[in-house]
């Protein structure tokens, strides 16, 4: 009796955990990506800057390019800084969250294992087949 409720308890552990490692990669592809924006925006922010004021500059539309004056595209380019800054803040919570959450669940399934020494065994002989 004790034995099934252990085991459902051990599927229920790995499930919780195969679950955060899943949301855990995925904000950390998401933050990768909002970096990558980010040095975008301010690498062309700081090409942009070294422009004289009467300087024509372009904007990219898809396939054309439109006439815009300076000063609309560095409005652009620090928006995007702002936004991929504060999207990496919240990102950076969420990892923060999601880490304490996977140690929580590696700590469940350490005193599952300390409690019921032949769940370990059983463990050890399904990941043998």
């Amino acid at each position: 009796m004790a034995d099934e409720a252990n085991r459902t308890a051990f599927l229920e552990i790995q499930s919780r955990m195969i679950e955060i490692t899943g949301k855990l990669k995925q904000v950390l592809n998401q933050l990768r990506n909002k970096e990558g924006d980010k040095k975008r925006a301010y690498l062309t922010l700081e090409e942009l800057r070294q422009l004289s004021d009467d300087t024509d500059t372009y904007k990219s539309i898809g396939r054309t390019f439109v006439l815009e004056p300076k000063s609309v595209l560095v409005d652009e380019q620090e928006q995007k800084l702002k936004d991929s800054e504060s999207a990496i803040a919240s990102l950076q919570t969420s990892k923060e969250y999601l880490e304490k959450q996977k140690a929580e669940v590696e700590n469940n399934l350490r005193e599952l294992l300390q409690q019921d020494p032949g769940l370990a065994r059983l463990i050890m002989s399904m990941t043998a087949m």
